[in-house]
């Protein structure tokens, strides 16, 4: 029909999105430091204004080994790094020799798995971290939705950690992933979700292993919940 419109004029416009094409990020994004994840992420890399989920098989497979570069690259604009409920102590001389400015590097250890997503809560509302890591192995998709709700209203990058097993639970977060430590320190990322076509193959990623410490678990009270006794343990990882 003459009067109908030409279709392919619309589908070049850049706020529609296409589900078989990657999605340009509509808000700003926080470079990876990896050259490929950053090509597999919409946008070119970490979302601002939302949150990224990465499931774990275990705590300190290389979660902060992952975000590190990211870290560092944020550190230029003067943001603050808030890391809620870390389960391994952390080593500031590590730390500061990676980087990263002590000054802006906040630590927060709650004593109970809700005062944990109350503070990553208020983190983000208060607009002044530039990054925001939350382990909450106990969080379930309404907890997701709270914090993806959060993170939506501020300008930081969030990251939420979950045991790998919560894989099969929906989730509000717009970018999920799944990391896996192989051997020679490598890391395997797979994309479970991201606005776009699923990524066909899990990338393999060698990042930079600056810290290797003896770690004490999440206490059984943040596991199990409020009321169970505290039987922490103790063992080896690359974080």
């Amino acid at each position: 029909m003459g009067s109908s419109v030409a279709l392919s004029p619309l589908l070049a416009r850049p706020d529609i999105w296409r589900g078989d094409q990657l999605a340009s990020a509509p808000l700003p994004v926080l470079p990876s430091g990896f050259a490929a994840l950053d090509a597999a992420l919409p946008g070119g890399g970490w979302p601002r204004g939302a949150l990224t989920e990465i499931l774990l098989d275990g705590s300190g497979v290389g979660e902060i080994s992952l975000l590190l570069p990211a870290l560092q690259t944020q550190r230029d604009s003067g943001g603050w790094t808030l890391l809620v409920a870390p389960p391994f102590p952390l080593h500031a001389p590590a730390w500061a020799g990676c980087g990263i400015d002590l000054a802006r590097l906040v630590v927060v250890s709650p004593a109970r798995a809700d005062q944990a997503l109350w503070a990553a809560e208020q983190a983000l509302a208060s607009g002044a971290p530039g990054a925001v890591m939350a382990w909450l192995p106990q969080a379930d998709a309404r907890a997701v939705r709270r914090l993806q709700v959060a993170a939506a209203n501020s300008a930081a990058a969030a990251f939420l950690f979950r045991p790998e097993k919560a894989r099969g639970e929906a989730s509000a977060a717009p970018l999920r992933l799944r990391l896996t430590a192989l051997a020679a320190g490598d890391l395997e990322v797979e994309i479970l979700k991201r606005r776009g076509p699923p990524l066909a193959l899990p990338l393999r990623l060698a990042p930079s292993r600056p810290f290797k410490v003896v770690c004490r678990d999440l206490p059984d009270a943040l596991v199990a919940g409020p009321g169970a006794a505290a039987r922490p343990q103790h063992r080896a990882i690359h974080a």
